[in-house]
């Protein structure tokens, strides 16, 4: 068994309702149909064209599942909750499921990167990730707790708590 950790966001279609169903829907690919779940930030969003704040949050689940089978299975989720993909890479939408961490595995995979790409830059996935696994050691060695104290506080608040 592995431990998966997910981020989610969504800033369309009622974005709270589509965390909560996110949520419900990892808890039925789990391993032992359970989550672990950071609070509810809200952040502003990323890239140049305005849009709607952002609802972020990190969950955490055993799986049985290979990493890319896992994968499938969070864009099976996005795809029932509505997300379209477009060309635009920071483009508003209902739900973005993103794999952070598989154990401790580095993966380079043309469709998966883990640890994913953005995780030590992106406060919106830092402060819910640290919420959930303040003693989490990232492949690289790297402690979250280090990466909690060096992210912005700009542009995010916690709007509910677990």
């Amino acid at each position: 068994m592995s431990k998966a950790y997910i981020a989610l966001g969504s800033n369309l279609n009622h974005p709270m309702k589509q965390i909560q169903a996110a949520f419900n829907a990892l808890e039925e690919i789990a391993a032992d149909n359970k989550i672990d779940h950071s609070p509810i930030y809200q952040s502003t969003a990323m890239g140049d064209s305005p849009q709607p704040d952002y609802l972020n949050a990190v969950a955490s689940l055993n799986t049985n599942k290979e990493p890319l089978q896992l994968l499938d299975s969070l864009q099976a989720i996005e795809n029932k909750q509505g997300r379209v993909r477009g060309a635009e890479r920071w483009q508003s939408r209902s739900l973005d499921l993103d794999l952070l961490l598989f154990d401790n595995e580095i993966i380079d995979h043309p469709r998966l990167t883990v640890p994913h790409y953005g995780l030590g830059q992106r406060n919106f996935v830092i402060y819910p990730l640290a919420d959930i696994a303040p003693d989490l050691i990232l492949p690289d060695g790297t402690h979250i707790k280090e990466l909690y104290k060096a992210a912005s506080k700009t542009g995010i608040q916690q709007i509910e708590s677990t």
